[in-house]
């Protein structure tokens, strides 16, 4: 079962309110009716992630080379586009079918370095929810002084008590693409606490249609 487009409008317009640009993990978290959503974090072992359209760009490509990034995907039962992006920091429409995001914020046919092939780890929110904390000390210069301001309401934390474990979903390596032959990926992505990860996302993303 998957959100409503009336519930996810509505959910839409709060995610506005509470939007702080450099939180995204944290905006995201915050939205308590996206149960039944997707997230996929982009990052790369180097902490260099391209992505394109991005607001934060001065380019007029909107070119930006994010540390780690975090869309939500949304899962619809009707209509032409089974799954749609939301990406808070694009300048591209929201929400925008799967497709088209990929070859105009990803660009996987643009040829970049080895080290900036980007990497998706992919999670069901509910479990999400559950496990993921951030105290927001990564925004945090060397001396304890924040990067930006951080948002008003309180840091994420995780069922059980931990304080912060974003460390655990953005550190990641090539041996940690999922294969057809040694995992089940729907069970990954609906039960595991760091999901799966896949270095195509519209091809992970056939696999749990």
């Amino acid at each position: 079962m998957f959100l409503s487009s009336v519930i996810l409008l509505s959910t839409v317009r709060r995610m506005f309110i509470f939007y702080a640009r450099n939180y995204v993990q944290t905006d995201w978290l915050m939205q308590g009716e996206l149960i039944f959503l997707l997230f996929s974090f982009l990052m790369r072992k180097s902490r260099h992630t391209p992505l394109w359209h991005q607001k934060a760009s001065k380019r007029a490509d909107g070119l930006v080379l994010w540390d780690y990034h975090v869309i939500c995907i949304q899962r619809k039962i009707e209509g032409e586009f089974p799954f749609l992006v939301w990406d808070l920091d694009s300048t591209l429409p929201l929400p925008l079918p799967l497709g088209s995001y990929v070859s105009q914020a990803i660009r996987p046919s643009f040829q970049i370095s080895p080290e900036y092939q980007r990497l998706f780890r992919i999670i069901h929110a509910p479990i999400l929810f559950r496990h993921f904390a951030s105290d927001r000390r990564h925004m945090k210069d060397s001396n304890g002084n924040w990067m930006a301001k951080p948002p008003d309401y309180e840091a994420i934390v995780a069922e059980d008590g931990t304080m912060h474990n974003l460390y655990e979903y953005i550190e990641i390596k090539t041996d940690d693409v999922y294969s057809n032959k040694t995992i089940d990926v729907k069970d990954a992505v609906f039960s595991r606490k760091l999901g799966a990860v896949a270095n195509d996302l519209e091809e992970f993303f056939t696999q749990i249609l």
